[in-house]
């Protein structure tokens, strides 16, 4: 492997793309929505990176609340990617999964508390075995309301880390959400498609702490 995949590329080094976007041709696998850009009245929505996106898009549409799930690529520099073009570390992507929710079924604190659990926040550009920049832990807010929640839960973890001697530091990239790619149909609900296929979650065995009582 080479260190290189562990770099995040220049934006005048990463690959060009296209201007022809993936569209998914099918509705969501598991619950029939829609998958495409719309985000209905009432719903919110936030988009998380936790290593390979197909274990990481079950554990998120199974919760109650959730609308939808899609996967795809974000938070680099190549417009309209290709899977293998995000592999070679060259597009500066993240493998994400994009979360649709009712914030008034589930809370963003739910969702978060699913994200810091279950993969390891601290291992920078890789995720276990799955090494590169695509797999960096990353979380891409929608709203500057979603901030505060986000970095105060981050700051609980990281205090529940030291108190189990783990002393490694969060690399989460924080920041506001830019442009979210859809990834090709055979990536959406994948696992739903194939239950035996691969799922590279793994988390550190932590709890993230309740919220303290205001």
């Amino acid at each position: 492997m080479s260190v290189t995949k562990q770099q995040m590329i220049a934006p005048e080094a990463a690959l060009i793309g296209r201007a022809t976007p993936i569209i998914p041709s099918v509705p969501h696998a598991v619950n029939g929505t829609p998958l495409d850009d719309m985000l209905p009245a009432g719903l919110d929505s936030i988009i998380l990176g936790m290593g390979c996106f197909w274990g990481a898009e079950r554990l998120f549409w199974q919760l109650p609340g959730v609308y939808s799930t899609s996967v795809g690529y974000s938070g680099g520099f190549t417009p309209n990617p290709t899977y293998e073009e995000v592999c070679t570390g060259k597009t500066g992507h993240a493998e994400v999964v994009r979360v649709l929710f009712d914030p008034q079924q589930i809370s963003l604190e739910t969702l978060l508390t699913k994200f810091w659990e279950n993969h390891d926040p601290t291992q920078g550009m890789q995720q276990g075995n799955d090494i590169g920049t695509q797999y960096r832990s990353v979380i891409y807010i929608t709203s500057e309301a979603q901030l505060a929640c986000i970095n105060e839960s981050k700051a609980r973890y990281q205090q529940a880390l030291a108190e189990q001697q783990i002393e490694r530091a969060i690399t989460t990239e924080i920041v506001p959400a830019g442009n979210y790619y859809f990834a090709e149909d055979y990536h959406q609900q994948y696992l739903a498609k194939n239950p035996n296929g691969y799922c590279g979650l793994g988390g550190t065995g932590v709890c993230l702490p309740p919220q303290l009582s205001s």
